[in-house]
């Protein structure tokens, strides 16, 4: 896959639980280098990847990139999961404190659900960044960084109904065995995404949203003792 250019900000970005990449492109276009970490093969990961346990990687590499991003699975927190009472690890804690440990500012995102586990979250809507869908993520920021909690305007347009084609400029729930793939890719930023990948997936607008002001926050610390000025 042809990136799209964009200026470097001089920085590195670990994205843990990286999956196909939603997140990485969006923490991309805001300036970082980015590496990806996933338990499980990711083929369509369009950056430099590692097949690896993140929780082990983020203790033992963390402190070697300038800021970390992660995503810890989410069907533990899911309504479907409780119902069926799927038992799934808690991922959300071991790897805060694997986080917390690195001295880099960090970020853990997850669904909506998830919202008791999670510290000070804020909430971002995929709406009012473009998109013609209501997805939600919260990220919960640490390691010294504060994000700042964007306007969250009302639903005001139906999404279409699961069952009916999807048309260009169709609101939709990416969710299911969704139609009309291309349009979904194009909406989301995703265009080497496949179906499965698209229906977790963090949109890159929110990551290049959160990812400029991680950028601002590092470039805001001070220099080490004994660097060059």
């Amino acid at each position: 896959m042809q990136l799209p250019d964009r200026p470097w900000n001089g920085l590195t970005l670990l994205d843990a639980y990286c999956c196909q990449g939603g997140a990485s492109m969006g923490y991309y276009l805001a300036g970082f280098n980015i590496t990806g970490i996933d338990l499980h093969p990711q083929p369509r990961y369009p950056f430099p990847f590692i097949q690896g346990d993140a929780i082990q990687h983020i203790r033992d590499h963390g402190h070697q990139y300038d800021a970390i991003a992660a995503s810890p699975p989410c069907q533990r927190y899911s309504a479907t999961q409780r119902i069926q009472r799927n038992d799934h690890p808690d991922l959300i804690g071991p790897t805060r404190d694997a986080l917390d440990a690195t001295g880099r500012p960090w970020v853990i995102e997850n669904v909506e659900d998830a919202l008791p586990e999670l510290r000070a979250p804020v909430t971002l809507c995929a709406a009012p960044l473009g998109l013609h869908t209501y997805r939600h993520r919260l990220f919960e920021p640490g390691g010294g960084l504060q994000l700042a909690q964007p306007d969250h305007p009302k639903h005001t347009v139906p999404s279409v109904k699961m069952g009916r084609p999807l048309r260009e400029g169709d609101w939709y729930h990416a969710v299911g065995n969704f139609s009309n793939v291309p349009y979904v890719r194009a909406d989301m930023g995703v265009p080497w995404m496949s179906r499965d990948g698209i229906r977790e997936c963090i949109p890159p607008a929110m990551t290049r949203l959160i990812g400029q002001q991680i950028g601002r926050h590092l470039a805001a610390l001070p220099a080490p003792a004994g660097a060059a000025a």
